[in-house]
């Protein structure tokens, strides 16, 4: 049997939260932790996938439709069908689906499914796509198959990683830009225990009300409005309000970051994460009890210069910034911290800024 093997990374958004559908600005980054997926073809019209996190499953190659059960296979059945429909794949395969990527956790971890099993059917079948390209079948089979409207964020993230690199995404001109990030800083993953399950629908309530905010105040999207701009249409409803406020906010924090990253103000940096959580909270209401305790435990441990969710929200993980030497013991500190107050034991680390999908 040919063997194949791909690894691509989880990513993590710094800032820049739910602003890649409203066509704005993210600054993210891919981390050392990831999938990886190997196997080959079969030649029984079969399709088997073996999760070390979530179980094995084995269904025709003919019935690519929408899995009601083994939910987490749907990413890899919608990249498959989408590779068919493009003509880049046409048979049946086996492929064991490992890693250390916490499920559900805000780390992309079902977007890193997609891209890796993309790149694993596209080297079985020895065809290649350009990078955005790969990124965009990805978002379709995401959009198609799995039913959440999720923006590129993630997609870019893991397949444009670049070590010790932050990455800037504009989701308007969809132009990546790397920007260096000081090897003196780390960033650090805390689960909040609570998984999400964005196909439940939240993701894509929130993506209405951006749309409907854009409307409303005549703009092609929330890209296309700063703060001056809200702050002066006082006939909007208060709820699009609230959620164009977080999402004109955030593209304005993406500007600032980078300047600030270019002077190496890491406190301020760390201020402007501490900002959009804030925001995520009262404006755009997809933080959770368990999110806000960990942000609040995070902020009072020493080296921790800011922390906020990351990723859709409504459960899932926060990132902090924090001095690097200092990371491991803040990352201890802080799962002890959160185990007391909950009795929750769920993973953090520290992680390094690492390359994109290989």
């Amino acid at each position: 049997m040919t063997n194949v093997i791909v690894f691509v990374p989880g990513r993590v958004e710094l800032l820049g939260n739910h602003t890649d559908y409203n066509e704005g600005l993210v600054l993210g980054a891919a981390i050392n932790r990831g999938l990886t997926v190997s196997g080959g073809f079969r030649d029984d019209g079969m399709i088997k996938l073996d999760s070390s996190l979530m179980g094995q499953v084995e269904i025709a190659a003919t019935d690519l439709s929408p899995q009601t059960e083994a939910t987490w296979m749907n990413y890899s059945l919608g990249v498959h069908r989408e590779l068919i429909d493009s003509g880049l794949a046409d048979e049946g395969f086996e492929a064991r689906i490992e890693g250390d990527l916490p499920a559900g956790s805000g780390l992309a971890s079902s977007a890193a499914l997609e891209v890796a099993t993309a790149l694993f059917l596209l080297k079985l079948h020895r065809r290649q796509l350009p990078a955005m390209e790969l990124a965009k079948l990805c978002q379709r089979a995401e959009h198609r198959f799995v039913g959440v409207r999720s923006g590129l964020l993630d997609q870019v993230m893991s397949i444009f990683g670049r070590a010790d690199h932050l990455i800037l995404f504009d989701a308007r001109s969809e132009q990546v830009q790397m920007i260096p990030f000081s090897r003196e800083l780390a960033v650090i993953i805390a689960s909040s225990g609570k998984q999400r399950e964005l196909a439940d629908g939240d993701y894509n309530v929130r993506r209405e009300q951006c749309y409907d905010a854009a409307r409303a105040l005549g703009v092609r999207a929330l890209r296309d409005v700063s703060s001056a701009d809200l702050n002066r249409r006082t006939d909007l409803d208060s709820l699009l309000r609230q959620r164009a406020r977080h999402i004109v906010g955030e593209n304005e924090r993406v500007e600032r970051a980078i300047q600030l990253l270019a002077h190496r103000k890491a406190r301020e940096f760390g201020e402007l994460m501490n900002e959009s959580h804030q925001s995520s909270q009262e404006n755009f209401e997809n933080s959770t009890p368990e999110l806000d305790l960990l942000v609040e435990l995070a902020r009072k441990i020493p080296g921790i210069l800011g922390a906020r969710l990351t990723g859709g929200g409504f459960g899932g993980a926060i990132v902090a910034l924090c001095d690097r030497e200092k990371a491991d013991a803040a990352a201890r500190e802080l799962q002890s911290a959160y185990r007391q107050q909950t009795g929750i034991q769920s993973d953090m680390f520290a992680c390094e800024i690492g390359p994109g999908a290989s």
